[in-house]
C-alpha cells in the first residue's frame, strides 16, 4: 500500500502527511524541480520516517502531471490512495491561474491516477464548490450550485465536476470549510479568510480600551474549521471502506455570523467587542441594480478600496458580507461516528489562532520599522536645525543614514550641528535661511532643488512661541503677525515650493511640527495656538489633495519641550517637560510610520474632553490660567524674576506633563 500526494508541500497537504506517520506505506509526493527545498522540509517534519517520503518530479499544469513514463510504470499497481490536495486557495488569484491549477490540474491528476491504476482518487475540494447558494448546501448536492460568477467558486465547482464526471477510478470528495491554523498550536502559513479581520481588530485595540463598546455589522455566516480537524477527519474517512462516490463536508456544525466571528477574535485579541451589530440585510430594500450601479462608480470604488486597504482587507472580502450558505455535514458525522473526531468550538481555540498570527504572521512584522530602513540614502530637510528638537532630530536621522539638509538663521550653530553629524559618520549640508522671510524661503527652495533635485522628507520644525496673556497684548498685535509669519506662512511657503517635485516623483513626506496647545484651549498662547491651528487645518486639506500622489502629511502635536524657546519663562524651570531626545522620538515615529497625526495620550485626552465637554474644559483651563502668572519677559521687564513655585503648581504640572501653562 502506498500514497501519492499532490500539494504535499502546501498547508493542508503537509498536515495530512503528518497524520500518515501512524500509517504504513511509502508516500510519493509530486514535487517541482524548483520546490525540492520544500520537499526537504517535509522530510525534516517526518523525522525518523523521512525515508518513507519519495519525491516524484512533475508539474500540476502538465498532462499526467508531467511524470515520466518510467516512473508511471514503476508506480502502476502500488498506489492505493491518490490524494489530490494541490489547488489555489487564494480568492484574490487571477482567473487564468485558478483555471489552470484548479481545473486543468485536477484533470491532469485524474489522468495520472488512472495511468497508475490507483485504488481511489481522494479529491480535496472546498465549500466554495457550492458558490453562494441560498440556503443549506448538503453533501449530496452539486448541480444545484448558485452564483458561481467569481472564478474562485466556479473553478472549485468545475474541478469537482471533472472528478464526478471523468474520473474512471473510485473517488471521494472532501469539502473543507474556511481553514484556519491548528487548534492546538495555531500554526498556519499565510493570511487568508478570517485572518483578514485580525489587523482591523488589532488597530482598534491600539486606540480603544477592551471595554469600549463598538458598532459593527451582522452579515453572512462563516464556517471556520482548524486544519487539524480537517486532516484528522480526512485521514479517518480515507481509510474507511465502501465510501466511494461520496462527498464529505469537513465543516463546523456551528456557523458564525461575521459580527459574532469578529467578537470571538476580538475577545481572543483583547480588543473591544461590537456590542451593536447592524444587519446588512437591512439594505436589501434597495434594488440590486441600484446597489450594483453605485458600487461600480469609480469614486465609490476608490473610497471602498481605500477603506478596505486601511483595515487590511482585500476587495474580495465584500462578497462574504452577506454569505448566504449553511453547510450540512451529516454524512461526515456518520463516517466519523465512534472515532472521537469532532470539530472544536471556535471560542476555545481562537486565542491560540490569534496568538500565532500576532507572533508570526502580523504584516507589521515584515515591515521595516527601523529608522535606517526608512531614511537610509534619503534627503531630509529640517528647518530650525541649529538647536532643540530640530538639532536632536537631525543628529538621529543623519546617524541613520539620511542626507540631512540643515536650515536655520545662525550659520555658526549650523556648523556646530554639521560637525557633530560628521563625527557620527553622517552626511549634512548647511543652508542658512530665515523661514519667516518668504523671499528667503523661495531662495532656499531654488538652491535645494538645484543641488539635490528633490527632497524626500520635509520637517517644518522652525517656529516661534509667545507666552503672553491677552490683557498684556492689547498693543502688541505684532505678536500675532510674527508667530503667524514663521509658524504658518513660512512652513506653507516651503512646503508649496517642494510639493511640485514630490508630486512629480509620486512620493514624499511632509512633517509639520504643531503643538499640544492646538488640541485644547491654551491661555496665554493665543498667538502661538492660532498659527499652529492654521497649519493643522492647512495640512489636513493638503493631505486630501495629494492622497493619490503618494505624498504623505504628518502633524506632530508636540508637548512642551525643554529647548531655548521656553527659557524666557522661568516658571518652566521647575516643571516636568519633555527632553529634546523624547521629542526626537516623536519625529522618528513620524518618519517611520507616517501616521496622520502624532499626539501624546494627554493631548488626545484634552482634545476629547474639549469636544465632549467644552464648558468644563474652559473652566478647567481658566483655573490653570489663574494659577500661573505671566513671566517677566511677557510683562516687558528686562530683569528676570525669581519665581517661587508652589506645591500645587508642581503637582498640576506633573499631572499634565507637556501642557502649556
Amino acid at each position: 500500500m502506498a500514497y501519492f500526494i499532490t500539494g504535499g508541500t502546501g498547508f493542508i497537504g503537509r498536515n495530512f502527511i503528518d497524520k500518515l506517520k501512524d500509517r504504513e506505506g511509502d508516500i510519493y509526493v509530486l514535487t517541482r524541480a524548483a520546490s525540492m527545498h520544500k520537499f526537504e522540509e517535509l522530510q525534516e517534519r517526518m523525522g525518523e520516517q523521512s525515508d518513507r517520503l519519495i519525491p516524484v518530479q512533475g508539474d500540476l499544469t502538465e498532462k499526467l502531471l508531467g511524470v515520466d513514463e518510467a516512473t508511471i510504470a514503476d508506480l502502476k499497481g502500488k498506489i492505493k490512495y491518490f490524494c489530490h490536495f494541490a489547488a489555489i486557495y487564494d480568492i484574490g488569484a487571477s482567473a487564468e491561474a485558478q483555471t489552470e491549477t484548479n481545473i486543468e490540474g485536477t484533470r491532469n491528476a485524474i489522468q495520472l491516477a488512472e495511468a497508475v491504476e490507483a485504488g481511489c482518487f481522494e479529491h480535496v475540494s472546498s465549500i466554495a464548490a457550492g458558490g453562494l447558494y441560498e440556503g443549506t448546501w448538503r453533501e449530496d448536492m452539486f448541480e444545484e450550485a448558485e452564483n458561481l460568477d467569481h472564478p474562485y467558486f466556479s473553478t472549485k465547482h468545475d474541478s469537482e465536476g471533472i472528478v464526478r464526471n471523468e474520473c474512471q477510478v473510485p473517488w471521494r470528495v472532501y469539502r473543507p470549510g474556511m481553514v484556519v491554523g491548528n487548534s492546538k498550536t495555531g500554526e498556519i502559513d499565510k493570511i487568508d479568510g478570517a485572518y483578514y479581520f485580525f489587523k482591523t481588530l488589532q488597530k482598534i485595540r491600539g486606540v480603544l480600551p477592551p471595554w469600549f463598546p463598538l458598532v459593527g455589522i451582522e452579515g453572512g455566516k462563516f464556517n471556520i474549521v482548524p486544519v487539524d480537524y480537517v486532516v484528522d477527519a480526512m485521514d479517518h474517512i480515507v481509510h474507511q471502506d465502501d465510501l466511494e462516490g461520496r462527498c464529505f463536508h469537513l465543516t463546523d456544525p456551528e456557523h458564525h455570523s461575521i459580527g459574532n466571528m469578529m467578537n470571538i477574535f476580538a475577545e481572543a485579541g483583547h480588543a473591544p467587542r461590537f456590542s451593536m451589530r447592524l444587519d446588512m440585510r437591512m439594505f436589501s430594500f434597495i434594488p440590486s441594480f441600484v446597489r450594483t450601479t453605485l458600487a461600480g462608480l469609480p469614486p465609490v470604488k476608490r473610497i471602498v478600496s481605500t477603506l478596505l486597504e486601511d483595515m487590511g482587507l482585500p476587495d474580495s472580502v465584500m462578497m462574504f458580507m452577506n454569505y448566504p450558505t449553511r453547510y450540512d455535514n451529516r454524512d461526515t458525522e456518520r463516517a466519523l461516528k465512534g472515532s472521537g473526531i469532532s470539530c472544536p468550538d471556535l471560542r476555545d481555540y481562537a486565542p491560540v489562532i490569534w496568538d500565532y498570527w500576532e507572533r508570526n504572521l502580523d504584516p507589521d512584522l515584515f515591515v521595516d520599522h527601523s529608522l535606517e530602513g526608512n531614511v537610509g540614502g534619503k534627503i531630509v530637510l529640517i528647518t530650525g536645525a541649529s538647536s532643540g528638537i530640530g538639532k536632536t532630530s537631525a543628529l538621529r536621522l543623519a546617524e541613520a543614514g539620511a542626507h540631512v539638509l540643515l536650515v536655520a538663521r545662525s550659520a555658526d550653530k549650523l556648523e556646530e550641528t554639521a560637525a557633530e553629524i560628521a563625527e557620527l559618520g553622517g552626511m549634512a549640508s548647511i543652508y542658512q535661511a530665515d523661514a519667516s522671510d518668504l523671499e528667503d524661503c523661495d531662495r532656499l527652495i531654488a538652491e535645494v532643488l538645484e543641488n539635490h533635485g528633490f527632497v524626500d522628507i520635509l520637517i517644518n520644525n522652525a517656529g516661534r512661541s509667545i507666552r503672553r496673556s491677552l490683557e498684556l497684548s492689547y498693543d502688541r498685535f505684532h505678536d500675532f503677525e510674527r508667530t503667524m509669519q514663521i509658524n504658518y506662512f513660512g512652513a506653507v511657503r516651503l512646503t508649496m515650493g517642494l510639493l511640485p517635485s514630490m508630486s512629480e516623483q509620486k512620493k514624499g513626506h511632509v512633517i509639520n511640527m504643531s503643538s499640544i496647545s492646538a488640541l485644547t484651549p491654551s491661555p496665554r498662547f493665543s498667538a502661538y495656538v492660532a498659527s499652529k491651528s492654521a497649519l493643522d487645518a492647512w495640512t489636513r486639506a493638503a493631505a486630501v489633495e495629494y492622497s493619490d500622489r503618494n505624498v504623505r502629511f504628518t502633524t506632530i502635536n508636540m508637548p512642551l519641550v525643554r529647548t531655548p524657546m521656553i527659557e524666557a519663562t522661568t516658571v518652566y524651570d521647575s516643571m516636568p517637560v519633555l527632553t529634546p531626545d523624547e521629542a526626537a522620538d516623536m519625529v522618528v515615529d513620524a518618519v517611520v510610520n507616517k501616521p496622520k497625526r502624532i499626539a501624546t495620550q494627554m493631548g488626545v485626552f484634552l482634545q476629547v474632553m474639549t469636544a465632549v465637554a467644552p464648558k468644563f474644559s474652559e473652566v478647567m483651563m481658566n483655573t490653570v490660567f489663574r494659577m500661573f502668572g505671566d513671566s517677566a519677559a511677557a510683562k516687558g521687564e528686562k530683569k528676570p524674576e525669581k519665581v517661587e513655585v508652589s506645591n500645587e503648581q508642581v503637582a498640576l504640572a506633573s499631572l499634565m506633563k507637556g501642557v502649556h501653562f
